[in-house]
């Protein structure tokens, strides 16, 4: 407790003062897209290995035109989309969002935090149950904290334990929900969402998915993981994101028109934020009404990231096992983690790396835990072979 008359703001310092000491101290750092595969830090040009640009668009502008045409869109909303903030450019991208993800409506959020969060706390209610994967996402979580529904974690990726959590619990909620990330944003693997369907049709529950690093990236036409396994008419109600393959920003909830509207009545992040920039959501509807022609560019995507655990399970990071246990979808996600265990290590790591001409973040507790930081590789389309192989040979330089 601050005694009476001491610094109010005291126990900010000595918690910054912990982070710190535990090598957890984040930093604010300028950086600049300085080429399709470059980002500049300190006056420095480094090899991304470290942004969610996964097909390349931010490094790859479509079109003069296209730039020219937004370039004319008012930069901001101005007010939230239940006032006057919803524009022609807002609808279109709905509309497109909707067509892209097979479903019967979609609403935009200004941040797929905002989607997550927002949606997982409006559609869960007082009397439901919600099933959380232990790794999900801070903003799923923080929607399951917010909703009134009961919560209960379960460990990562276990579907067993769902169904036995269901085969115990089902009968004492009006509501279950089965809350996961789609692929794990610091792991690369995916959700096992067979399993998880084939549980909520049998215990009546709700699946709903986060697509943030399967939108794109993942399906014949880049709809996500629901769309690479043929499950988007089990999973109808689905988030994703607008900022990381799409390369723009916001996010999106896509599924029953009924979902749909109940959300723009209810969602408070939609109704008391203002909305998304209308050059933003031209920029974004551009990408996706166009994304589902790439499949090169996910053909290459996934070429690149099965090579990098190759290389690296060549210099002895992974082991055949660790290879093996993977399928051949997840392979081919373009999340690499590289556990090192240690925060020390893993700073020192990223350090040695930025100095040999390479951005790969050190990622610590609490984004991962404890015990488990790591280096994360972020792969694009832009990437090749030849760059994975110089970050590689680095790599094992520097943990010499």
């Amino acid at each position: 407790m601050i005694p009476i008359g001491g610094d109010p703001l005291s126990g900010f310092a000595a918690a910054l003062d912990q982070v710190a000491a535990q090598n957890r101290r984040r930093q604010l750092r300028p950086s600049r897209i300085a080429g399709p595969f470059l980002i500049q830090q300190d006056g420095t040009r480094l090899l991304n290995f470290g942004g969610n640009d996964y097909l390349g668009v931010v490094a790859d502008a479509l079109t003069d035109s296209g730039v020219a045409a937004r370039s004319e869109l008012p930069s901001g909303a101005t007010a939230s989309a239940l006032v006057c903030g919803w524009t022609p450019q807002h609808e279109r991208l709905a509309t497109a969002i909707a067509q892209a993800e097979g479903s019967e409506a979609a609403v935009v959020f200004p941040s797929g935090y905002a989607a997550c969060c927002g949606a997982v706390a409006t559609l869960c209610r007082a009397g439901d149950l919600i099933l959380s994967d232990e790794l999900n996402h801070a903003s799923l979580i923080d929607g399951c904290r917010s909703s009134r529904a009961q919560r209960m974690v379960y460990p990562h990726r276990d579907a067993s334990f769902v169904r036995a959590l269901l085969s115990q619990k089902r009968s004492q909620f009006e509501q279950v929900w089965i809350v996961t990330d789609g692929v794990f944003s610091m792991d690369g693997d995916a959700a096992p969402l067979p399993e998880l369907v084939a549980i909520a049709q049998q215990y009546q529950a709700t699946l709903l998915i986060d697509e943030a690093h399967g939108t794109g990236v993942l399906g014949e036409r880049g709809s996500g993981l629901c769309e690479a396994l043929g499950l988007q008419e089990k999973i109808p109600i689905r988030i994703g994101t607008l900022s990381k393959a799409v390369g723009h920003q916001g996010g999106f909830v896509t599924g029953p028109r009924t979902v749909i509207d109940y959300l723009i009545q209810f969602c408070r992040t939609l109704i008391y934020s203002t909305a998304l920039a209308p050059v933003t959501a031209a920029g974004a509807c551009e990408v996706i009404e166009q994304m589902g022609g790439w499949g090169d560019r996910r053909s290459h995507l996934a070429s690149l990231a099965r090579y990098t655990r190759e290389r690296l399970q060549r210099e002895s990071w992974f082991s055949p096992s660790d290879v093996a246990a993977l399928s051949e979808l997840e392979s081919g996600i373009p999340i690499v983690p590289l556990v090192v265990g240690s925060d020390e290590r893993a700073v020192q790591l990223s350090r040695r790396l930025a100095e040999r001409g390479f951005y790969v973040p050190a990622i610590r507790p609490p984004t991962v835990p404890e015990g488990t930081a790591r280096l994360r590789l972020s792969l694009s389309a832009v990437h090749q072979t030849e760059h994975v192989d110089s970050l590689i040979e680095a790599i094992t330089h520097c943990s010499s």
